[in-house]
């Protein structure tokens, strides 16, 4: 298993998305990006070894509704900058409307996370709080050498566009970038929890889904990465458009966050 995941008790999906080789012939830092799966069901030991990180900022990509089911919990003297997400249209998470009613195939799951990824990064909500992280990547405010922490619900989809734009920001090579995203895979051995998770669905929904269909749905591939890329290439010609067009990461902005980061 990758030296990059960071095994938790009651975290999923742990891990550091740093220390890459950039196309300047530097190295992001390691240890200054991390990312995970919720943090709602935290350990107190998995609180304790948090707190020694000295988290200087926490970005929660999930909406308020999945915020208000499953509360982070909170190590004592816990002071990092949470950025989250205010929107809230009342609307039930879209990957649980599928799993209600879309058939549990692998092909459908397929064709729903393609589709998720296409409308990710233009989601509203998602583009403010994707503007805040990269204002506290630039070490805005006082915690200029503090690690940066991700996370969504799984640690996979919005934690995964969000540490590829990063990455693709910070000039890390498009192998590397894909490489990291697909350490979901790893990180969370879905072929060998596919059985489990499979019960609990239809425990939840009360359909039947195939092993392959858990893997399909709550794995990550290629395509769905690509899916996002090539949408926002479609719309503003380049990831460097998006980044500047609709999060505000303009050259100067950049400039600060590469200082900070590389190496």
């Amino acid at each position: 298993m990758s030296d990059r995941l960071h095994a938790f008790e009651a975290i999923d999906n742990f891990r550091d998305y740093g220390d890459y080789a950039t196309a300047a012939g530097r190295r992001v830092r390691p240890g200054r990006l991390l990312r995970s799966a919720h943090h709602a069901r935290a350990s107190d030991a998995d609180l304790e070894r948090l707190k020694g990180l000295g988290l200087g900022a926490v970005v929660d990509l999930r909406r308020p509704g999945e915020r208000r089911d499953q509360p982070s919990r909170r190590h004592d003297g816990f002071d990092a900058l949470v950025i989250e997400g205010g929107m809230d249209d009342g609307v039930e998470a879209p990957h649980i409307t599928f799993l209600k009613t879309e058939d549990l195939t692998p092909a459908s799951g397929r064709r729903f996370m393609e589709r998720t990824y296409r409308s990710l990064p233009f989601d509203a909500s998602h583009q403010e709080v994707f503007s805040r992280y990269f204002n506290a990547l630039a070490g805005m405010g006082d915690d200029q050498d503090r690690p940066v922490l991700i996370h969504c619900a799984a640690g996979k989809d919005r934690t995964g566009f969000l540490a590829a734009l990063t990455h693709h920001l910070l000039g890390v090579h498009r192998d590397d970038m894909v490489e990291d995203y697909l350490l979901t895979n790893t990180a969370v051995d879905l072929a060998g929890r596919a059985p489990s998770i499979a019960k609990q669905l239809q425990k939840m929904t009360g359909r039947v889904a195939s092993d392959d269909a858990v893997v399909a749905f709550l794995g990550v591939e290629p395509a769905y990465l690509e899916a996002a890329i090539a949408e926002i290439e479609s719309r503003h010609g380049s990831l460097d458009a998006y980044l500047e067009q609709a999060l505000g990461v303009d050259a100067g902005l950049r400039e600060r966050i590469e200082a900070r980061l590389s190496a």
